[in-house]
């Protein structure tokens, strides 16, 4: 039977986890492993200084003490019985658009599946309450089956933004370029009962690139945004640029 891999970085517990696994089970023998608490913004880090524990929640349900990556690793490893057909991450309580990506723990979970040449893909509900798992689930299911059928191009994994809206107000699916957006006042001050200054990270105004086929104008448009993540980052225009046109000698 296919061995379908589920987890996510908001943790073990997370209502997103529950219904994409239900999805998954579906087409598959499921199994979730998934931090033991919220580990959002982790982004693609591993744990090297301390030793991770793995604890078996119930039949095919596994936390981990350590980040979404960690999860991946140690479930391919470790923890599954074989090695999945397909890894499954989210369903994120917030969008994963535009440059959230770089820092998403939701989608570094996917780049580690991806590493290991198994098909993966980060599903995300951009909103921030009353979230629609059922229609996100059901995109994840539908995507689910046809990747498991035709698999994934070489190094690349799916990043997946589905409206928060039921499932009949969904006016289709766009495959999209990644966005570019910033945030205005995003780093906060405060002070601890001594008086120490101290900086929050978090919340801010964002403010986003508009172009033809970016993730963000799909998703408010109501189309879910399937953007095809590359894991090879270089900048191949530059990269000839820089051969014809710098001259550079070691000093």
């Amino acid at each position: 039977m296919t061995l379908i891999l589920v987890t996510n970085d908001d943790g073990v517990h997370s209502p997103g986890i529950s219904a994409l696994y239900s999805a998954m089970k579906d087409l598959g023998d499921a199994y979730i492993v998934a931090p033991d608490r919220e580990r959002s913004a982790a982004g693609h880090s591993l744990t090297m200084h301390r030793p991770l524990k793995v604890t078996k929640l119930r039949e095919h349900v596994y936390s981990i003490n350590g980040t979404p990556t960690d999860c991946v690793t140690l479930a391919i490893n470790k923890v599954l019985p074989e090695k999945p057909s397909l890894i499954v991450s989210g369903i994120n309580k917030g969008a994963n658009l535009g440059d959230d990506i770089t820092y998403s723990g939701t989608v570094s979970a996917a780049i580690e599946g991806t590493i290991f040449g198994i098909p993966s893909m980060a599903f995300s509900l951009p909103s921030e309450k009353h979230y629609h798992f059922d229609t996100a689930s059901a995109v994840a299911a539908m995507l689910g089956g046809f990747v498991l059928e035709h698999s994934l191009p070489y190094d690349t994994l799916l990043n997946v933004n589905i409206p928060n809206v039921s499932l009949e107000k969904l006016r289709g699916i766009k495959f999209t370029r990644q966005g570019k957006r910033v945030y205005d006042g995003a780093i906060q001050e405060t002070f601890d009962p001594w008086g120490e200054k101290h900086y929050w990270i978090g919340g801010g105004k964002p403010y986003w690139e508009r172009g033809e086929d970016m993730d963000i104008e799909a998703v408010q448009a109501n189309f879910i945004s399937v953007t095809p993540i590359h894991l090879d980052l270089t900048n191949y225009d530059a990269l000839s640029y820089f051969k014809e046109k710098w001259r550079l000698h070691v000093p």
